[in-house]
């Protein structure tokens, strides 16, 4: 059961992911497009890395594949990672509403991570 919720939650936070860097992108909202554009493209690509990794993580757990736990494993560290990061950002420019989402996001993300490293340790013994 927690494998197919941390699959939804996967899949919803990596699909959220890419459609809220289009939207920015489509409305303008990057700047640092003109002003860094090497930094951010790197951070583009990272995040949209991310996202990826996170939809086919959500859909191997949903599906129990074998792989799933491990590409869940990785893609939530690089999640972690860029929730950690990306407030800072959103702290600058004094838009509360986004460091409170991160801040639920990685409560979430950390329980889930808990919850399916435990389970595989039952599952798994040396």
């Amino acid at each position: 059961m927690i494998n197919k919720l941390a699959g939804v939650f996967s899949i919803i936070v990596g699909t959220s992911m890419i459609f809220m860097w289009l939207m920015f992108y489509f409305t303008g909202s990057i700047p640092e497009l003109n002003t860094e554009p090497a930094r951010i493209t790197m951070h583009l690509a990272a995040e949209f890395a991310t996202a990826i990794f996170l939809t086919i993580a959500g859909w191997g757990l949903m599906k129990a594949k074998r792989w799933g736990v491990q590409i869940y494993l990785l893609a939530t560290g690089a999640l972690l990672y860029t929730m950690i990061q990306s407030p800072g950002y959103f702290l600058q420019t004094g838009e509360s509403g986004f460091v409170v989402m991160f801040a639920v996001l990685i409560i979430l993300a950390v329980l889930f991570l808990i919850k399916i490293i435990k389970q595989t340790d039952k599952q798994v013994r040396f």
